[in-house]
C-alpha cells in the first residue's frame, strides 16, 4: 500500500484496538456505559478536528485526507455496549448484528482508504457489501476459534437455536468435550463462515491495485484458521487453531498472484451479505 494509505489504516486499526481494549483489556471490569459515552464523544471530537491525544490525531488526519464516514465507528462502540450487557445469542440474526458492530464495521471504515480501482465496473454498494462480508467472516472465525476461551469467561457467541438443532446446549460447551454432535455443529458453522469469505472475495478484486495484496493476504490467512479447527478435530475447547509462520509465508505469493487479477470489466450488481 502507499505510505499514506498505510498510515491511515494504521490509525483506524489503533482506534479499533483501543475501543476493543475498553471492554476486553486489563481495565475492562471498570468500564461502564458512561465511559463508552465519553469515548463516543471523543470520537465526535476527532471527526470535528479536535483530537485529544496523538493517537486520536492520527485518525483525525485520516478523516481529513479520506472520505471516511463516522457511522461505522459509532456502531463499533455500540458493539462494545452490547458486550457489557449481553453474553448469549438466541439466533444467528442476533449474532450477525453483533458481528457487524464489532467487525463488519472495520470493512466499511477501510474501503474509503483502500480505494476502488478506477477501471472497476462494480457498484460501490457491492464493494462495501463484500467488505462487510469479510468483517463478518473474520469475526465468525474468531468466535469459532475462541469457543473454549470465551466459555471460560462466561460468554457463548453461538446461536442457541442452532445448538439445539444439533442436540447441544450451554452445558455441553462448558463441559468442553468434543462429541459427534459437536463436530456436526462445527462443520455447519464453518461452512457458513466460508460462505462469507466467498462473498468477500468478489469485492477484493475491485479494490485499487495498491490495496489488493494486503487484503488478499489477510483473507487467505484468516480463512486458514477454519482449516486449523478441522485439523484439530473440531476441538476448540482446549486447542487454539492458528496458522503457522511457514504456512503464512507460503500464502503471501498466492495472495500476490490473486492481487494481479484486474477488476471486472462488466457491471457487478450489489448483493446483500446477509438476508
Amino acid at each position: 500500500m502507499t505510505p499514506e494509505r498505510q498510515r491511515a489504516i494504521w490509525a483506524i486499526y489503533v482506534w479499533c484496538r483501543r475501543t476493543d481494549e475498553l471492554v476486553d483489556g486489563p481495565n475492562a471490569s471498570h468500564i461502564t456505559p458512561a465511559a463508552l459515552d465519553r469515548w463516543e464523544q471523543r470520537l465526535e471530537d476527532i471527526f470535528d478536528g479536535t483530537p485529544y491525544d496523538m493517537l486520536d490525531a492520527a485518525l483525525a488526519d485520516t478523516v481529513r485526507k479520506f472520505p471516511v464516514d463516522i457511522q461505522p465507528f459509532r456502531d463499533m462502540i455500540e458493539g462494545m455496549r452490547t458486550d457489557l450487557v449481553k453474553s448469549r445469542y438466541e439466533t444467528f440474526d442476533e449474532l450477525y448484528l453483533y458481528c457487524y458492530y464489532v467487525a463488519g464495521t472495520v470493512g466499511l471504515m477501510s474501503v474509503p482508504v483502500m480505494g476502488i480501482a478506477p477501471q472497476s465496473k462494480a457498484t460501490t454498494e457491492s464493494v462495501y457489501n463484500a467488505a462487510l462480508a469479510l468483517g463478518i467472516a473474520n469475526q465468525l472465525t474468531n468466535i469459532l476459534r475462541d469457543v473454549g476461551e470465551d466459555a471460560r469467561r462466561g460468554r457463548i457467541y453461538l446461536p442457541r437455536d442452532e445448538l439445539a438443532q444439533f442436540g447441544l446446549c450451554e452445558d455441553d460447551i462448558f463441559a468442553g468435550i468434543v462429541t459427534d454432535k459437536w463436530r456436526a455443529f462445527m462443520k455447519d458453522q464453518i461452512k457458513r463462515a466460508r460462505m462469507f469469505f466467498d462473498e468477500a472475495e468478489k469485492g477484493v478484486v475491485e479494490l485499487d491495485k495498491d490495496s489488493r495484496w494486503p487484503v488478499w493476504a489477510s483473507l487467505i490467512l484468516y480463512r486458514q484458521i477454519l482449516d486449523s479447527i478441522e485439523v484439530n478435530d473440531y476441538d476448540n475447547f482446549t486447542k487454539r487453531a492458528y496458522v503457522g509462520k511457514f504456512k503464512k509465508l507460503l500464502s503471501l505469493p498466492v495472495a500476490y498472484g490473486r492481487a494481479l487479477v484486474h477488476p471486472s470489466q462488466t457491471p457487478v450488481l450489489a448483493k446483500k451479505a446477509h438476508s
